[in-house]
């Protein structure tokens, strides 16, 4: 700012007073004219010496004016607000089936039932580029429980940090959504051995067709109370690589639990359908210190068809008594009668769509599967009996979010708590079973 502009700019506001001057009669100009001379010569005065404060001001700021000079502007930039998602989430699934009664075998649980098996709601999303988080909530049941409630951190484009309660690393079977199981029960291992989300902190490094994930965990949140003290170590690795047309899956797991002292454990399993509380496979009550597992998985996707398999050991750790070491594991082949092909993503099964689905004109995705499982909990002086199973299942999805699954069961059994009821070690039974799915 130069100062002549500014002395300049100062003067026109003097040139209305000046003309005031003009209008006054001729017998006081003179006298006029003076005083306007000396108002001039003392208004002129005071503007330069404000003129020269602004320069001098203005120097010193480094040419960003008074008003700053006085307030220096701060060298650092506000950081933007981080971006946040919000998405909702949730799922309906409604179950209705029956279980046939083995000769002998007297249970109000057994025969037809209906239940709702999941309502699910929650959310997910992110918070600015590298966290993100999910909480979902399940409502079926009397006692509201609560699913997935994690934070996670992706840390670079490989690797992830989970901490919150999340599922662990122990099978293909129980790490595939319920939402995309070939069946409605999973594989009769996850259950009885007790697989389910727990508290804890998790890592997974993810490259190419490699996947390796570890994560210390406590109990399930519903269940901290109860085994406080219990503390697992669970570890899965995963290699899928695409092979031509084919995607291929290998993995192996592992599972170690320390129980915090010897602890009071059942291992057992329901007849291939949830609405039933009959157990026909059941240990006794078994005074464990610790459990350890490991499993392998084999898959593969081509086309319309895919295979499948697993095998899982678990050792039960007793202090006075021998271990004792139960077996379980299920081969699965399905095909997509529509020409689709299973939807399969970071080392699980995933969503289907169908490619042509009934509000486009077409029929949905037809699939059929077949599966055979078994499970074994007799080792040594432990009699929990053993199950084969022989499944046939049909699932529709007419949109992309929505199933409706028609399941049949042939359970094959030996010894077990229901043998002694029969009196007899074998015997078999039957189920049929059918589910409505939704989810969002």
């Amino acid at each position: 700012m130069k100062k002549s502009v500014l002395i300049a700019g100062s003067a026109l506001l003097l040139i209305p007073s000046t003309a005031a001057a003009q209008s006054h009669p001729a017998g006081t100009a003179d006298q006029q004219g003076q005083e306007t001379i000396a108002n001039l010569q003392a208004e002129v005065a005071t503007l330069r010496a404000q003129v020269d404060a602004l320069i001098a001001a203005n120097d010193r700021s480094g040419g960003t004016g008074a008003a700053h000079a006085a307030n220096p502007p701060s060298t650092e930039r506000a950081e933007p607000a981080p971006v946040i998602t919000f998405k909702p989430r949730g799922r309906l699934q409604l179950d209705a089936g029956w279980v046939g009664r083995p000769d002998g075998a007297d249970d109000r649980g057994l025969g037809f039932g209906s239940e709702i098996r999941r309502v699910r709601l929650g959310a997910e999303g992110k918070i600015g580029r590298d966290f993100g988080y999910r909480v979902e909530v399940d409502f079926a049941n009397p006692e509201v429980e609560l699913a997935d409630a994690y934070i996670k951190w992706e840390v670079g484009k490989s690797v992830s940090i989970k901490l919150g309660q999340h599922n662990s690393f122990q099978s293909l079977e129980e790490l595939t959504s319920s939402r995309f199981t070939s069946f409605m029960e999973r594989a009769a291992f996850t259950d009885a051995f007790g697989f389910e989300r727990r508290a804890g902190a998790s890592m997974t490094y993810k490259s190419g067709a490699v996947i390796a994930s570890g994560g210390i965990f406590a109990a399930n949140t519903a269940d901290l109370a109860d085994d406080e003290n219990a503390i697992s170590a669970d570890a899965r690795l995963v290699y899928a690589p695409v092979l031509g047309a084919s995607q291929l899956h290998f993995g192996a797991s592992f599972h170690h639990r320390g129980m915090g002292g010897e602890r009071a454990v059942r291992y057992r399993q329901r007849p291939f359908l949830h609405l039933t509380d009959k157990r026909f496979l059941a240990t006794p009550s078994l005074r464990i210190e610790r459990e350890t597992s490991v499993g392998a998985e084999l898959a593969a996707i081509y086309g319309p068809f895919h295979a499948v398999g697993e095998a899982h050991w678990l050792t039960a750790g007793r202090a006075t008594s021998a271990d004792a070491t139960f077996f379980g594991g299920y081969a699965e082949v399905g095909y997509f009668l529509t020409g689709e092909t299973r939807g399969y993503e970071k080392g699980t099964f995933a969503r289907t769509k169908p490619a042509r689905s009934l509000s486009h004109g077409g029929a949905g995705a037809i699939q059929v599967n077949l599966r055979y499982d078994r499970l074994d909990l007799s080792d040594g002086d432990v009699l929990g009996g053993t199950q084969d199973l022989v499944a046939l299942g049909l699932t529709w999805i007419p949109e992309g979010h929505v199933r409706f699954l028609l399941n049949y069961g042939h359970l094959m059994y030996q010894s077990g708590p229901v043998a002694v009821a029969v009196g007899r070690s074998r015997y078999a039974t039957d189920t049929v079973a059918m589910r409505a799915q939704i989810d969002f």
